[in-house]
């Protein structure tokens, strides 16, 4: 892992050459053309300053002196009264330079009013909900490590953590359920809290409660890391749906891994695929994200796109920061990254995230070895996000794509009820998966009363049965029951075809042939019609997380229609997506 190590600390170096002169006189940092800063970006980048040094023991940079911008960044962050986020990332970073005040360069180099707005902002407890926690952590052992506090809250916060974890799940994950909706989020950031909260217990002076607290951690982080041979596609590309994916998916699932392989979290005998997913990720990390040309990661450009809160900054200092963790860990790892591929197989599942009398939710996950089909399925909420990040259709970015941060009935039918647009997403009941006909896969769910796009459940409608099948084709099949008279407004069905990016993508990467994804109407009892195609090519509101979608097929019933009580309505679509790889 060594060579694995060096490389990570070049890329990190060249792409904080091209950062560090970014960060202004007063610690803030200066966004790129056309984006707007963010209140914890200072945060960020004082962390990504003390992994750094952390990792190498430099002190300084490209001619830059670390710990005067560290002291800069780690004073604008303080004042940024408003943002716990930031302030959990700048306690790291100040603790990453020294365990205890007289011995913390940087802690010497702030100023006495700097000080006492750190010692009285890491004094302010505040109750937060899901990944946030973390940041709550990370205060804590900044606090009593740097001596700001005789009194060590560490343990009693990540118990805290652990008990909303088993309050907001039945299968042991994090519910980042924040503002409105429908509680039970679960995403990627169920392994960014894990792995923020595992970075603090390493910089903690008492070594007994690392120890202490690491076995009750360890019951949870190991059910996302058994989630990864099932994630991670032949390609590379790692967790993809939900917010806060595309480069942070890769960055996560990279992390998690080498801290379950550091820590031993790992068995043996399964450590060879794990070293396989690892070499694939960071391969599709390094060609998909990397301008290797100018040593800088790009996120943003006419073809792909991420949500405007994520800016090139942040996104460039976390990725900087990953990577000198990566190489701070594959150092502690006796295992070579051998190019040894875990041959594919044909199989599916269902994870239950979270069960009981109201709904249920989870994750449904389907690989083909013969096809290459690998998809990710989820049923989860969104947390009020109207987008199609998080829907309930079978995310395979290059051959079912959908856009970045934005809503459309992604292959699911959307049912207009006057001020009411319903889709069947992001929870059921009776959620069941198996083995079919023919070696195939089905994910079944019901949904006993509709929801709407703003996750409003509109009850004595109707009800929805969905049936997803897995094999040669992949069926979609959804039954509305009409439980009292009424009049559905409009019917709509969206298939987004687009490709992967032109330049910034490996060879392997999934897109479509001519034969697109081969979608036929078996039955369809609402009437609908295919629209004409619409080309979406130039239009920048149309980027995935991975390249460009090009066109958009619609079928659509625009017109009234009377449903009757009692009566089922059965909407049932084949698709063959003409998978390939890219030339």
């Amino acid at each position: 892992m060594q060579n694995f190590a060096d490389q990570c600390l070049d890329m990190a170096r060249s792409i904080l050459g091209h950062n560090l002169q970014f960060i202004c006189e007063d610690g803030t940092v200066t966004p790129v053309e056309g984006e707007v800063s963010r209140l914890d970006e200072a945060g960020h980048a004082a962390l990504t300053l003390g992994e750094y040094f952390r990792s190498t023991r430099e002190t300084t940079l490209h001619g830059f002196d670390l710990l005067d911008l560290s002291a800069r960044c780690i004073t604008a962050q303080a004042f940024a009264e408003g943002d716990d986020t930031g302030l959990g990332y700048a306690a790291l970073g100040l603790l990453s330079f020294g365990p205890a005040k007289d011995r913390n360069e940087v802690w010497e180099r702030l100023l006495e009013p700097t000080r006492k707005m750190i010692d009285k902002r890491m004094l302010t407890r505040t109750d937060t909900f899901g990944h946030k926690q973390a940041f709550n952590i990370a205060k804590a052992v900044a606090r009593f490590s740097m001596g700001l506090s005789k009194k060590d809250e560490t343990s009693k916060l990540i118990d805290l953590f652990i008990q909303r974890i088993n309050e907001g799940s039945t299968g042991g994950f994090v519910d980042d359920t924040v503002g409105e909706g429908l509680p039970g989020v679960f995403d990627v950031m169920g392994l960014a809290a894990f792995i923020f909260i595992r970075q603090a217990l390493d910089s903690h002076t008492n070594m007994h409660l690392r120890e202490h607290k690491l076995p009750s951690l360890r019951t949870f982080v190991e059910k996302y890391i058994k989630l990864m041979p099932d994630i991670v596609r032949s390609d590379g590309l790692a967790w993809a749906y939900g917010g806060y994916i595309g480069v942070y998916g890769q960055m996560f699932c990279i992390s998690l891994i080498l801290q379950g392989l550091r820590d031993g979290w790992i068995a043996p005998q399964q450590q060879y695929i794990y070293m396989d997913l690892l070499r694939r990720m960071f391969h599709y990390f390094f060609m998909t994200y990397l301008d290797q040309e100018h040593g800088v990661l790009i996120i943003r450009d006419e073809e792909r796109n991420m949500p405007e809160a994520f800016t090139s900054r942040i996104v460039n200092f976390d990725a900087a920061r990953f990577l000198c963790q990566w190489a701070r860990l594959a150092k502690s790892i006796d295992n070579p990254m051998l190019n040894k591929p875990v041959p594919g197989k044909t199989g599916g599942r269902y994870v239950n995230f979270n069960k009981h009398s109201q709904r249920e939710q989870g994750l449904f996950l389907y690989q083909n070895a013969s096809t290459g089909l690998h998809v990710q399925l989820p049923l989860v909420a969104s947390g009020g996000r109207k987008n199609s990040d998080y829907l309930a259709f079978p995310h395979c970015p290059g051959v079912f794509d959908w856009p970045v941060d934005s809503y459309l009935p992604i292959l699911m039918p959307e049912l207009t009820f006057g001020d009411k647009v319903t889709i069947p997403s992001y929870y059921g009941k009776h959620c069941v998966a198996g083995m079919g006909l023919r070696q195939s896969f089905y994910f079944r769910y019901e949904q006993p009363d509709l929801i709407t796009v703003d996750e409003k459940i509109v009850p004595n409608i109707a009800s929805c049965k969905v049936s997803w099948t897995f094999g040669e084709k992949v069926v979609c099949d959804f039954v509305y029951t009409v439980k009292s008279p009424l009049q559905m407004d409009r019917m709509r069905y969206v298939i987004a075809l687009g490709a992967p990016h032109s330049h910034y993508r490996i060879n392997t990467t999934f897109t479509l042939g001519e034969g697109s994804v081969g979608a036929v109407v078996v039955k369809d009892d609402f009437s609908a019609e295919w629209k004409p195609i619409q080309v979406v090519t130039e239009d920048p509101h149309f980027r995935t997380y991975y390249g460009k979608i090009h066109y958009l097929q619609v079928l659509e019933r625009d017109h009234p229609l009377i449903l009757r009580p009692g009566k089922s309505y059965r909407l049932t679509i084949e698709l063959q997506p003409d998978i390939i790889m890219a030339e």
